[in-house]
């Protein structure tokens, strides 16, 4: 299967590699869905950046601590989407591989360790809408067609 790929790849630009693990974290009705807005206002799902000597579920677990306070049991893997963007804050291109999952329960267990960020649930169709990042739409596209919701 040929990974979904957003954004333009441009001709004779250098791209930082930037590798993320990304979950889709419904409530427990499956109506909302939690999203992270960043200091610059984006919203993305919650996760991050892989870091040396980590796997997908380590990554994981460690970033829904920093951004929510969440530990999380993590389920279906919806697979890598590709994303090529440019960071006006970083004045970098990224190509930014998105390790996609799904959250099947999880628990507020302490304050998130990083305090710039904004949490909030939103309805399905609006947190896709709210998003930046295609790969993250992408994600949560999945999530419903998996649970049939419409």
């Amino acid at each position: 299967m040929v990974n979904p790929t957003f954004g333009e790849k441009k001709e004779n630009v250098t791209y930082q590699h930037r590798y993320g693990v990304y979950a889709v974290i419904p409530d427990t009705e499956q109506k909302q869905i939690v999203l992270v807005q960043a200091p610059n206002g984006a919203w993305f799902l919650p996760g991050g950046e892989i870091e040396a000597g980590e796997n997908h579920q380590e990554a994981l677990k460690r970033e829904l601590i920093e951004e929510l306070g969440f530990t999380a049991e993590i389920g279906t893997y919806y697979g890598q989407a590709d994303e090529y963007f440019y960071s006006r804050h970083r004045d970098t291109y990224y190509y930014n591989p998105a390790y996609l999952y799904e959250a099947t329960s999880f628990k507020e267990v302490q304050k998130p360790l990083e305090d710039f960020n904004h949490i909030a649930w939103f309805p399905i169709d609006e947190a896709i809408e709210n998003l930046k990042r295609g790969s993250h739409k992408w994600a949560i596209q999945s999530w419903k067609k998996q649970h049939k919701i419409d």
